[in-house]
């Protein structure tokens, strides 16, 4: 198998908030409370565990791993990949379905060894056909996949057209293993909720969902006898970050990553257990900037973005919204601290900390606007007035918009500040309706920053306004440049470093100029867990897993670990 440095890999979806107010309805009770056993080996009788990893009330029943409002237990509990990634650390891939993997030298056939006698919740045997199908199926869009051989019950290969050493994460790390008797008789993958007994090979299943709360049980036919190690985990929608305060406080939550401006006195208050992680994935103002494409807005100029990006003083907000517990972002979007080695020669690692106001005025005032008498630029008509959004409950989020207001009007630039919920969140950042969002957007959880250039800033990536972007597409920003898809090609095809920088310079080079988004920061993924019931959480020694229970994957990886004290 490949060694870790050659793993490439992507990291997984930031979740919503929901209301309080309906999980008095969730029959959820005290965290800790008794529930009965899924009858899995591993699984021992004790309190059903209650996690908030940002599902939003009412919830809908939705399963499907294809789709973008799937319920995060899918991902990784009920739906495995072949192989689990730590994004916490640069380790060896763990196998899951997958037992081993090995690359052609040219870098054009990938050979996976499979676990022998995994069996679907359901009784059926997971089969080598089930894995093919899981990459030649309507709704993976594998393009780059030529084709996939069954060579025997335990061996499949992977063909492709050209050298795919960069999907070798996608390809192990991010492909979801579904049963071929349940999504083959399936007309529609994309709407396909799977809401009716989802049929997995996860650690998890289903026992029911209400409007307010869904709860899994240990699958008694896991691969793994030694795991799940507790019988019983609840997923609540709740109402943001001060909800998950409260419910922690009075015992009634066990394991969260939300913000909390003093942890100190929620830990101690809770005898919690405590991580704060810094996030692969860069917390960014998401930009609508392609009028190519049907964005519209006075960002859609390049040299507001540019601007913008000048007068925002990334200090005052990580100290007044997120109390310096975000780390510094690079404007060419590798993570620092970590891959700085793939920045190119002339440009920075990190983005400035402070404003410069007089730098965005310059840049505003050499393309023809001018200040008005209301203080903020204009030019043929047109004011340098933005719609900028954020997701009502995300605390941090929503002061780091007010701080911005009040920065970007110093440099003649007018942010109208409002919320919005986390449905309209997800769903208009997939249609391009809006002008800027606060968000985030998928980083990688090694060093390599392949994956994010990628799906983040080429037009493989995107869809014109008003079209969804379609499973696996996440160009929020509609960003499209021919050096920049031509550069991404190029790495694609190559496992040699040296050509990787040439081409990665490019990308940085290209999107630094353009400024299709605003990196911020990487945000601290501050999470909290009942240490006093349930043991085998991550430590700081211990790192085994990126900690947030909001990412689908390495949460249910967590869970699938932790037993009773």
């Amino acid at each position: 198998m490949s060694s870790a440095k050659n793993w490439k890999r992507v990291a997984l979806a930031v979740g919503a908030t929901a209301s309080l107010g309906l999980l008095a309805a969730c029959g959820g009770g005290q965290a800790g409370q008794s529930g009965q056993s899924g009858d899995a080996a591993g699984a021992q009788e004790g309190p059903t565990l209650v996690v908030f990893a940002g599902s939003q009330t009412p919830i809908v029943p939705n399963f499907n791993p294809y789709t973008p409002t799937v319920l995060h237990a899918a991902m990784g509990g009920i739906y495995e990949p072949l192989f689990f990634y730590n994004k916490a650390q640069d380790t060896d891939p763990v196998p899951l379905l997958g037992e081993s993997a090995e690359w052609s030298e040219d870098g054009l056939e990938l050979t996976i060894g499979l676990r022998p006698d995994v069996k679907w919740n359901d009784g059926e045997p997971l089969t080598a056909d089930d894995v093919k199908y899981s990459f030649t199926n309507d709704a993976v869009q594998m393009d780059y996949v030529t084709g996939v051989e069954v060579v025997d019950e335990q061996t499949i290969t992977i063909q492709f057209a050209e050298p795919s050493f960069t999907r070798e994460y996608s390809l192990l790390g991010a492909t979801y293993i579904v049963p071929e008797h349940v999504f083959g008789a399936v007309d529609d993958l994309v709407t396909f909720d799977n809401s009716s007994n989802p049929v997995g090979s996860g650690p998890f299943m289903v026992e029911n969902v209400t409007d307010a709360a869904y709860t899994v049980v240990a699958n008694p036919n896991y691969w793994d006898p030694d795991r799940p190690g507790i019988n019983r985990v609840q997923y609540l929608g709740i109402d943001g970050n001060s909800s998950a305060e409260s419910l922690f406080k009075a015992g009634q939550l066990d394991y969260s990553t939300f913000f909390v401006p003093q942890p100190e006195q929620l830990i101690q208050a809770g005898n919690l257990g405590y991580l704060n992680v810094a996030s692969p994935n860069p917390t960014v103002v998401m930009i609508c900037s392609n009028a190519d494409l049907g964005c519209t807005g006075a960002q859609t100029h390049k040299e507001i973005r540019q601007a913008l990006n000048l007068a925002i003083d990334r200090a005052e907000i990580n100290e007044k919204a997120y109390y310096n517990l975000a780390q510094p972002a690079s404007p060419t979007f590798v993570k620092p601290n970590r891959d700085e080695q793939w920045v190119a020669p002339g440009l920075e690692v990190l983005n400035p900390e402070n404003a410069d106001v007089e730098a965005a005025k310059q840049v505003m005032e050499a393309a023809g606007w001018t200040l008005g008498a209301d203080g903020i630029y204009a030019k043929d008509g047109e004011r340098a007035s933005i719609k900028l959004e954020s997701v009502e409950g995300w605390s941090d989020q929503n002061a780091a918009a007010e701080l911005m207001v009040a920065q970007a009007k110093a440099a003649g630039l007018e942010l109208n500040n409002g919320t919005i919920t986390a449905d309209q969140y997800s769903d208009r950042r997939m249609t391009g309706d809006y002008e800027l969002f606060l968000g985030a957007l998928f980083g990688t959880p090694i060093s390599d920053p392949f994956t994010i250039y990628r799906d983040s800033f080429t037009t493989d990536y995107t869809q014109p306004v008003g079209s969804s972007l379609e499973p696996g597409q996440t160009n929020y920003s509609r960003y499209s440049n021919p050096e920049v898809d031509q550069a991404i090609a190029a790495a694609a095809v190559t496992n040699d470093v040296e050509q990787l920088k040439e081409a990665y310079g490019i990308v940085q080079r290209n999107i630094v100029e353009d400024v299709p988004y605003i990196s911020l920061f990487h945000g601290g993924s501050q999470t909290f867990f009942n240490q006093t019931d349930f043991t085998g959480w991550p430590t700081e020694d211990n790192l085994y897993a990126f900690p947030a229970s909001w990412d689908g994957v390495s949460a249910a990886y967590i869970l699938s670990k932790l037993t009773y004290k």
